[in-house]
């Protein structure tokens, strides 16, 4: 696997190292080894998956606070989507700053988002298919979320208009109205 650094310290894009022939390729998606030799979680508590039936469908920007804040590695694995990472973290010179990356199935490029980071992604097809091994399992009660066009984050997001949103997406407040 190939690991690059965004420019928000300890947030990385993960490529793919495909060995093919003429039947297909085969390729490591995680390795505990080659995760801690980065400096990144090694440990993975659950994985999880989610379909988005129609191209415009956004999800987030989610986190986990105290404890049960995660890592997430996340990569698409059918369609594409705009995947984004917040840094949130209170001693971060990057606080308030996003990265953005189109996640391809076609391609099996992943991201990293560490803990203190909300997440979202927008779906670029239909039938969008995204695939999160996370550090820590799910805890609804430690949940929380902000608005995916807060204008302080200022995401540039590539579809905004005909979204396809939850009602708790569209309900979280903006950042800064954080405690």
């Amino acid at each position: 696997m190939k690991f690059t650094e965004t420019p928000l310290s300890g947030c990385f894009v993960i490529e793919q190292e495909r060995r093919g022939d003429d039947r297909g390729h085969f390729a490591r998606v995680f390795c505990t080894a080659e995760f801690a030799a980065h400096g990144l979680c090694a440990h993975i508590e659950q994985a999880n998956a989610a379909t988005s039936r129609t191209r415009g469908t956004l999800r987030g920007l989610h986190f986990q606070r105290g404890q049960d804040a995660e890592d997430k590695l996340v990569r698409c694995t059918r369609g594409r989507a705009f995947d984004v990472a917040v840094d949130l973290r209170p001693d971060s010179a990057t606080r308030g700053s996003w990265f953005g990356i189109e996640l391809d199935a076609a391609q099996g490029n992943m991201l990293f988002v560490p803990k203190g980071f909300a997440h979202g992604y927008l779906t670029l097809e239909d039938d969008t298919e995204m695939h999160y091994m996370v550090s820590a399992a799910y805890a609804p009660g430690s949940e929380q979320g902000y608005c995916w066009n807060d204008p302080t984050f200022a995401i540039e997001w590539p579809i905004t208009d005909g979204l396809t949103l939850s009602d708790k997406d569209t309900q979280w407040p903006a950042y800064s109205a954080r405690d």
